[in-house]
């Protein structure tokens, strides 16, 4: 069984100066794991994924909107969202983000 280690994630990844930065930590049949660093003021629009999802914020401050409901997020702020839920994320400070999507398997094949 092979697995994957990062002892600091913080450290192994940048903010960058301007815009958003996604890294792919982990992609297989099960999971999507995606490290996201936004500059402050970036934003992601609206949007869905058909699969449940997981947000866990690192480290700054950004807003969630979550359905119709907006929360702030600092880092140990935590969302689970269901599949096709709507969502957006603006960072209002330099802000690190986990994502992660669970992928729901299939029916089986005869």
């Amino acid at each position: 069984m092979e697995y994957k280690f990062i002892g600091d994630l913080l450290a192994d990844a940048s903010i960058p100066k301007e815009g958003i930065l996604s890294r792919v930590l982990q992609k297989d049949e099960h999971v999507n794991i995606t490290l996201f660093g936004f500059s402050p003021g970036q934003e992601l629009s609206t949007h869905s994924a058909p699969t449940p999802a997981v947000l866990c914020f690192l480290s700054g401050e950004a807003d969630v909107k979550l359905g119709e409901d907006i929360h702030r997020a600092n880092a140990g702020s935590f969302a689970y969202m269901p599949p096709m839920l709507p969502h957006a994320i603006s960072a209002k400070t330099a802000t690190m983000m986990l994502l992660v999507q669970v992928k729901i398997p299939g029916p089986a094949n005869p």
